[in-house]
């Protein structure tokens, strides 16, 4: 089965992790959607993909350098004028719906890590009461760890890029997430085959996959796993939409909580 996601809000049919995104995914009955946040000056998270404020906004530089109140007045490119959001405002749109959320926290425009980052989100996801249906994904495997540690979330994802898969191989991501505790584990459409999935899911991890792609995952996966699909297009603005047992054939392009 595949359980779409939709990747920073819907990146193609709108302005991503921009909220008139997360609304329309919302709106479509998307069963979740992904996130990015990064740290203001004031260490307040807010949703952006960059670790600058260039591609995405009407602003430039680094999002750190900024305060809350500097970056509240910082408006994303192509929503007509609306702020830049707090991951405040996120939750709060998501927090009424039935909708899950997905959270990558990244690291800065150094490549580092935002001290305290983890317990800003959690804190954030408490006040709402979502943590329990919220996902934490991150390319640094002991953030993912803490997040493990820190419990009560729907799920915790170790990302890995095709080259890592290249550079370490199945087994050494295998001894990655057992000696760190985590217990899913996702990677790019290029990297994932029936070969590698079987691989993970017979070591015990739960397996995703991200992609660029308007159609459902396709690749070694049983009708009787969930097989999530972060797709950068939902998928009902191209005509499909998911069947009760929608498989998985070929080559595998999923994305979020795969079942063993």
């Amino acid at each position: 089965m595949v359980q779409v996601i939709s990747h920073r809000g819907g990146t193609f049919p709108w302005p991503e992790n921009s909220l008139t995104a997360f609304r329309n995914s919302i709106a479509l009955g998307v069963p979740w959607v992904e996130c990015d946040v990064h740290l203001s000056a004031d260490s307040v998270p807010f949703v952006i993909h960059d670790a600058t404020l260039d591609r995405t906004t009407d602003a430039t530089g680094p999002v750190r350098a900024r305060t809350e109140a500097e970056l509240g007045a910082v408006t994303v490119r192509g929503t007509g004028g609306e702020a830049l959001p707090s991951f405040d405002d996120l939750v709060s749109l998501i927090a009424p719906s039935a909708t899950g959320l997905q959270v990558e926290i990244k690291g800065n425009a150094a490549g580092t890590r935002y001290p305290g980052a983890l317990d800003l989100v959690l804190a954030a996801l408490d006040r709402a009461g979502i943590r329990g249906r919220a996902g934490l994904i991150a390319f640094e495997a002991p953030l993912a760890a803490e997040a493990v540690r820190a419990g009560g979330l729907d799920h915790v994802a170790w990302l890995l890029t095709d080259r890592t898969v290249q550079q370490i191989g199945p087994a050494g991501a295998v001894a990655v997430c057992h000696a760190h505790g985590i217990g899913m584990i996702e990677t790019e459409a290029t990297a994932l085959d029936a070969e590698l999935l079987a691989a993970w899911r017979a070591a015990g991890l739960r397996v995703a996959v991200w992609g660029r792609t308007t159609r459902p995952p396709s690749g070694g996966c049983s009708s009787s796993a969930w097989m999530p699909w972060r797709a950068t297009i939902p998928p009902w603005r191209c005509g499909w939409r998911p069947e009760p047992r929608d498989t998985c054939r070929g080559a595998a392009r999923p994305s979020l909580v795969g079942g063993r």
